[in-house]
């Protein structure tokens, strides 16, 4: 199976910030009932599709947040080492 990435880097870095958010939040017992286990389930599903860059939700609305080349491809279908490299080289001062 190939790699496909449908995450951009900045959503990933918000997906993974508001999963432990969300986690934490559960930990402290907030929400009465079933709450805290909601919590705890979206905060999982937030932490992993911000980890592994797919969202299954956004491939079935045909949303991609990853960067394009310039073919006009999401950059996650060609060599993954683009696709690091243009995320790091995208932050230098």
């Amino acid at each position: 199976m190939k790699k496909y990435r449908n995450i951009g880097h900045h959503e990933r870095v918000i997906r993974v910030g508001v999963g432990f958010l969300l986690l934490a939040l559960s930990g402290f017992s907030l929400l009465p009932g079933w709450g805290d286990l909601v919590l705890m389930i979206v905060g999982l599903i937030a932490l992993l599709t911000g980890i592994i860059g797919y969202c299954p939700a956004w491939h079935v609305l045909g949303i991609n947040t990853c960067p394009l080349d310039k073919t006009g491809q999401p950059l996650s279908r060609t060599d993954p080492a683009i696709h690091e490299q243009s995320d790091s080289s995208s932050h230098r001062l």
